[in-house]
């Protein structure tokens, strides 16, 4: 093949070829210098953030290197890095060359206190890009791309407007259903942007079936890719058509194929996450009326800038939500307050965040909290509790208030057991449709409000540990969270666990689940 040499990876893969560019033009060897300015902006940026200010902190013996000499700088020989890229399990072409090295050390020395920062944040944003991903059936390496676009910084914006952690322009937002108004700019919020960007990922495949120019498709639009085709006399490898691309798209992809060698060897490059001092660990709400985030942080005494970092994506901290469902991220540690002062919240101080002179508002859902009185039109059901039941639960299984609840069974704190009766009042028209609950499990009631409960298969013991096994098992006490039953055990993260129980994004995990943890050597 013209312009490549192909290369054994050595001995424990001498079967394996992996395609080495070695060009000899001097200009091939140099990062885009847009692309590095970019990086830098974003990271920059990054920095700036309340979670990476407050929760990442650096051991600053390890965290500041000082090149007195080139001794001190990393490095290793071509034949290394093209041998470890061809372990990357994938489906996508890495080539090697003399910018793709150029990058992997810009990224292992230049900017290595800032990679740092990025691989402990990946903990946090990976496994939502792989849960979405795997939904496309797109290779769960293109969340790589993010590091490129925005140095995994929700908040980043481009000198040509390109905006969030997959940097979409206006009109391709639009065009992918991202919202964008004074409010909300959904381009931020990285759980909707990452629907947007695997949808429009799986769309340039279409057109090239090929990954490398999707890719390179992504950074410079499919136009450009397809007038560098045309001029090149149409030729499909991206290398063929590389001095026909704009000028960033020539190095946006060994910045790729560099990004994803120094994810996956940072141990090589003595690249180690920074450590986290803070729960990374998040649970959604569901926000169906308008709500102001300093109500929610002043109630319940979270960090205005650690919400506004949770929740980029509302611009004016103002949620919209009487004007549809958004969906609200806060540290899980906190779910269950919010749900148990909900009401309280909503009303906190709504006068002063919100103007009721062009609106009109119901004064029992903003100012008083009156109790729902039972009367005619409501049919009174019966739910009985069982073991690791409580009123936040059941309160979202009838989709009724806990202050109704306790209001309903003269209740003065939030301590029910097993085996009580409540007394559930459900407006006449709606009874059937909540009258089956009481005979439900805990997973076909979290089931029916959009949250599913995972359980491994295991002892019920409290842990079960085999000398043998390759796994052990954990029994989810009350108050635990992923990252606490992690820090139990050496060597294992909460993401970790996560996808080994097929936890969802965000998912909340429950008293008596069963948790299947790998055993560490």
């Amino acid at each position: 093949m013209k312009g490549r040499l192909l290369l054994l990876s050595g001995l424990l893969f001498a079967t394996f070829l992996v395609k080495a560019q070695l060009y000899e033009n001097d200009s091939l060897g140099v990062p885009s210098e847009e692309i590095i300015s970019g990086f830098d902006d974003n990271l920059d940026s990054l920095l700036n953030l309340w979670y990476v200010e407050q929760a990442i902190q650096f051991d600053q013996a390890d965290s500041v290197l000082m090149y007195a000499d080139d001794s001190s700088i990393i490095s290793f020989p071509d034949s290394v890095y093209i041998d470890r890229l061809s372990r990357i399990p994938t489906v996508i072409e890495l080539s090697y060359n003399r910018i793709v090295r150029n990058f992997i050390e810009l990224y292992a020395n230049n900017r290595r206190e800032r990679v740092r920062i990025m691989l402990t944040l990946s903990d946090y944003y990976f496994p939502m890009f792989e849960e979405v991903f795997e939904e496309y059936h797109i290779p769960q390496e293109l969340k790589y791309l993010a590091i490129i676009e925005s140095a995994l910084n929700p908040r980043a914006v481009s000198r040509a407007g390109a905006t969030g952690i997959w940097q979409f322009m206006y009109s391709t937002g639009k065009h992918y259903n991202l919202q964008v108004n004074s409010l909300v700019d959904e381009r931020r919020d990285p759980y909707k942007s990452t629907y947007a960007a695997a949808a429009f990922l799986s769309d340039l495949y279409k057109i090239y079936n090929d990954w490398i120019l999707a890719i390179a498709a992504y950074n410079c639009g499919p136009g450009n890719v397809n007038k560098a085709i045309k001029r090149s006399g149409d030729k499909r490898n991206y290398w063929d058509i590389y001095y026909y691309l704009p000028r960033e798209t020539r190095g946006y992809v060994p910045a790729f194929i560099a990004a994803m060698y120094i994810m996956n060897y940072p141990e090589e490059h003595k690249l180690l996450a920074v450590p986290v001092d803070f729960e990374m660990h998040t649970d959604t709400m569901m926000v169906r009326e308008k709500l102001h985030l300093k109500q929610v942080s002043e109630v319940l005494g979270i960090p205005i800038n650690q919400l506004r970092d949770l929740n980029p994506q509302f611009r004016a901290d103002i949620i919209p939500g009487d004007s549809r469902e958004y969906v609200l991220r806060i540290p899980a540690v906190q779910a269950m307050r919010f749900i148990e002062y909900q009401d309280s919240i909503y009303a906190y101080k709504d006068s002063i965040f919100f103007s009721n002179m062009n609106m009109i508002v119901n004064p029992t859902s903003r100012n008083y909290s009156a109790p729902v009185m039972p009367s005619d039109k409501y049919t009174r059901l019966i739910y009985e509790v069982k073991p690791n039941d409580n009123l936040g639960y059941i309160s979202m299984w009838y989709n009724v208030r806990i202050s109704d609840i306790r209001y309903w069974n003269n209740i003065r704190s939030n301590t029910i057991r097993a085996g009580q009766k409540l007394n559930i009042y459900i407006p006449n028209n709606q009874a059937s449709k909540y009258a089956s609950i009481n005979k439900m499990s805990f997973a076909e009631k979290q089931k029916r409000i959009g949250k599913e409960v995972s359980v491994a298969t295991g002892s019920n013991k409290v842990e079960e540990i085999d000398e043998n096994a390759e796994y052990i098992y954990y029994k989810v006490k009350p108050g635990d969270s992923l990252w606490e039953i992690a820090k139990k055990y050496p060597g294992v993260s909460d993401a970790e666990i996560s996808r080994l129980n097929n936890l969802k994004y965000g998912e909340t995990i429950n008293p008596g689940q069963l948790l299947r943890i790998k055993k560490k050597i």
